[in-house]
């Protein structure tokens, strides 16, 4: 979750990173430029927590490694570099371990918030595309039972998903939308 400010003087990738190890606010870099990302609503944060808690058997039996929120994403498109941070980011690849980004995910999540979509749908959609370990990429809403799934396999095509199971190939599962849910509903039926 990230917000566009004017651009500034550039910055180089080396400095971004130094930044980021002190910084108490996290930042998305993009081509030297670098964007302040927002605060989490509670529906954002169980959901997330959701995701992880239901993927990560499944990435564990497969050797992965599953981060959320505070991993960042490097990318190199037409000569620039890019860091993200997806809300949940799944690298299976053993040669793709530095201490503070992955590479090669083969699965990216960002869970939508009215200030997100766009950029999630659009900009970070294209960008994901790029990588070539990339097998699925899933947008969840907040407020409404609903899973967007983009898979290389389905040529980026989206697939809509208000129950039943999402399937996650990468790691062998399929995983269930009322999973995903579970704390929110929960958070609804206390009046949340």
């Amino acid at each position: 979750m990230s917000t566009r400010r004017a651009p500034q003087t550039a910055i180089s990738v080396d400095d971004y990173l130094a930044g980021e190890l002190q910084a108490e606010q996290r930042h998305e870099y993009i081509d030297g430029q670098v964007y302040a990302m927002t605060g989490a609503s509670d529906r954002h944060g169980l959901i997330v927590n959701a995701l992880a808690y239901a993927m990560t058997p499944a990435a564990r039996r497969k050797g992965c490694q599953l981060f959320s929120s505070d991993m960042k994403l490097r990318l190199e498109i037409s000569g620039k570099t890019l860091f993200y941070y997806p809300d949940l980011l799944l690298s299976c690849d053993p040669q793709d371990r530095a201490p503070y980004f992955r590479r090669t995910p083969c699965i990216l999540i960002e869970v939508l918030s009215e200030s997100t979509a766009r950029i999630d749908r659009r900009e970070k959609l294209l960008a994901y595309q790029t990588l070539p370990s990339l097998q699925a990429y899933l947008l969840v809403e907040q407020d409404t039972q609903r899973v967007e799934l983009y898979r290389r396999d389905n040529d980026w095509q989206v697939e809509y998903f208000e129950d039943g199971t999402i399937p996650l190939d990468c790691i062998d599962m399929a995983l269930p939308v009322a999973d995903v849910y579970v704390d929110v509903q929960a958070l609804d039926a206390d009046g949340g």
